[in-house]
């Protein structure tokens, strides 16, 4: 009976580890409908240019969101991530590729990363 409650305990804790959520009513929508807001964020996380507060705030998390398939996102990060990379393969394809350079210079983990953020 210990086991099954230290067990339940173990696992409610780490479905609880999750990221910062103060970001997550981003409205992504006006950032990847404003080439400029856009290009604004990907610089940030590029190290092109200096991040606001809510740019730094994500931009902490990419690494490992990166190589952990965003295991600690929130429903709502996904979300955010998924439609930020749709946009930028889009329109800032150049910018993306330093991004993906950046983070996972070896191609292991975007593959696994867009299929985990599918659905969001």
């Amino acid at each position: 009976m210990k086991f099954v409650l230290l067990l339940c305990t173990l696992l409610a804790l780490a479905a609880a580890e999750t990221y910062s959520p103060d970001n997550d009513d981003l409205d992504i929508e006006a950032v990847v409908g404003d080439l400029n807001v856009l290009k604004s964020f990907i610089d940030c996380f590029n190290d092109k240019k200096p991040c606001d507060e809510v740019q730094a705030d994500f931009k902490k998390d990419l690494p490992e969101a990166f190589q952990q398939s965003c295991a600690k996102c929130t429903a709502a990060q996904k979300h955010i991530f998924r439609r930020f990379l749709e946009v930028a393969e889009e329109k800032v394809p150049d910018d993306l590729k330093i991004l993906k350079q950046k983070h996972d210079p070896e191609s292991k983990y975007y593959a696994a990363l867009r299929a985990a953020i599918a659905n969001a």
